[in-house]
């Protein structure tokens, strides 16, 4: 018996970047200042999400806030049963995070443990005055494993166990799009 894999789209590209558009007006809304705003974009999904929302934020004559990447790979509480070489990226965070205001970016809250490694990381950078949390897709709170909330949120999505949700975008080589997949046995 094989396999098959059922996807449907919840984000096509226009989508995304309405989501996008939508988070960094809210954004804005709450933090009038750019000043101590900072974006930070966890790799590798949420960096890249993170450089758009960035582009939102300051389209027109706003002033950009800083950016920066975190790789969380060493951060995290599953690394060894990655396998015994996990793959690290660099954290580029090239600034002072001290009384700051961090957005961390992510592309899907699912059981919050990703964030809780960013979280981790980033308070070895510094103290922050406030983490904010923004997300493309929230998978709900039925399987969150940690008490994480999202401040921004772009689409909250319910899946079942066995669903993933994948976030496919062109600078990685796809087309912009949010799916939601779920392998099965064929008939």
């Amino acid at each position: 018996m094989g396999k098959r894999k059922t996807r449907k789209v919840i984000l096509d590209q226009k989508g995304i970047q309405d989501a996008l558009k939508d988070i960094a007006r809210q954004v804005i809304s709450r933090h009038g200042s750019r000043k101590d705003l900072v974006l930070v974009g966890i790799r590798t999904g949420g960096a890249f999400l993170a450089y758009r929302l960035c582009d939102e934020i300051s389209k027109g004559d706003e002033e950009k806030p800083l950016m920066g990447i975190l790789d969380i790979n060493l951060y995290r509480d599953d690394w060894t049963r990655i396998g015994p070489n996990p793959k690290l990226g660099s954290t580029e965070i090239p600034f002072s995070v001290d009384d700051k205001t961090i957005v961390l970016v992510d592309d899907v809250l699912f059981t919050g443990r990703t964030v809780r490694a960013a979280l981790d990381a980033l308070i070895d950078f510094g103290r922050p005055k406030k983490i904010e949390l923004a997300v493309l897709v929230d998978r709900g709170d039925e399987q969150r494993e940690l008490p994480i909330k999202a401040n921004y949120v772009a689409e909250e999505w319910h899946t079942s166990p066995g669903e993933t949700i994948n976030v496919y975008l062109t600078e990685e080589g796809f087309r912009d799009q949010v799916v939601v997949e779920e392998e099965g046995d064929l008939i």
